[in-house]
């Protein structure tokens, strides 16, 4: 593992790898998994997140090439360490914060990461507003990154062009400085909407250049999204009884059609609105003793109470 050439000022630099006599060099990817134990997280992320079939295949063509650049070093080949910089980009609510975190754990199992953490931010956190501000801001998020994943969400908000005294290109030289001098002990993980990271990185090529791996997270289908909302129903003790699952399909129809339809966070937001109209509905009914079912149970009321429904035309 290369040295470091350029040091976060605080952030200690990576260890080098030095081989020990106390266990044999694995031979074979069998071993290595067992040793690294990365498969419960690869599991973990077939299990909570709906489809995403692609990305999620593309996530364990990265876990093999670590594994398989495992198994390089104990045979003393050259197993130059991989860029492993990437690049998420898709609608909001389609996963992409909930796949960095597995993918900050993955990585600290295979070796990847000393410590496996993840540091999400934006531009505020990077960018300040007077001059000499920007880079000590820059450089701290970097030092608190450092050894684990840094995740900047909305991207492209760095670099804004219509604005002369816009400081964001400061933060970003400073960036790519820490991509490539670090890369040993820093993933960087941009994220943000397709069309926008695009000219983002037509505007910055040397950014581009060090992502390695770009993830697209698809839009999820009105199925898949009824899926989500009843896992998320499932994590809060509640549940749907069979007319509310039924009109949370149409009230997902319907949602679809909308503007501003924000995935998994859109369903989210709408089932705390129906879990308000059930309390409302309790409230009301305060002689009544309640049940575990009842306090656990959306009906279908609860769901076609939004004014959604009221808005759709009569068909």
């Amino acid at each position: 593992m290369s040295q470091a050439l350029y040091a976060i000022p605080g952030a200690a630099l990576p260890e080098p790898v030095v081989d020990t006599p106390t266990a044999p060099p694995s031979t074979t990817v069998a071993q290595v998994l067992a040793r690294c134990q990365v498969e419960p997280v690869l599991d973990e992320l077939d299990r909570d997140l709906v489809g995403l079939a692609m990305l999620k295949q593309r996530v364990r063509d990265i876990a093999a090439l670590l594994v398989v650049d495992t198994l390089r070093l104990g045979f003393g080949l050259e197993s130059r360490t991989p860029s492993l910089h990437m690049c998420f980009t898709g609608n909001p609510g389609t996963g992409k914060t909930t796949v960095a975190l597995r993918m900050a754990r993955i990585l600290h199992r295979l070796g990847r990461s000393r410590k496996g953490h993840l540091v999400c931010v934006t531009r505020d956190d990077l960018v300040g507003q007077y001059i000499g501000h920007t880079a000590p801001k820059t450089r701290e998020v970097l030092k608190r990154a450092m050894g684990g994943v840094l995740f900047i969400d909305e991207a492209y908000y760095l670099y804004r062009p219509e604005n002369e005294r816009d400081y964001g290109q400061e933060a970003i030289e400073i960036l790519l400085q820490a991509m490539e001098n670090q890369r040993d002990d820093l993933v960087v993980i941009l994220a943000g909407y397709r069309q926008r990271m695009d000219v983002f990185f037509q505007s910055n090529p040397g950014m581009h250049s060090r992502i390695a791996h770009h993830l697209e997270f698809p839009d999820y289908g009105a199925d898949e999204l009824l899926r989500i909302g009843e896992a998320m129903l499932r994590d809060m003790d509640y549940a749907f009884d069979a007319g509310a699952r039924a009109a949370f399909g149409d009230y997902l129809a319907l949602r679809l059609a909308q503007p501003n339809f924000a995935n998994a966070r859109s369903v989210r937001n709408a089932l705390d609105r129906a879990r308000l109209r059930q309390a409302t509905r309790l409230f009301a009914d305060r002689d009544r003793p309640l049940t575990r079912a009842d306090l656990t149970t959306l009906v279908a009321a609860d769901i076609r109470a939004s004014r959604l429904f009221a808005q759709a035309p009569a068909g």
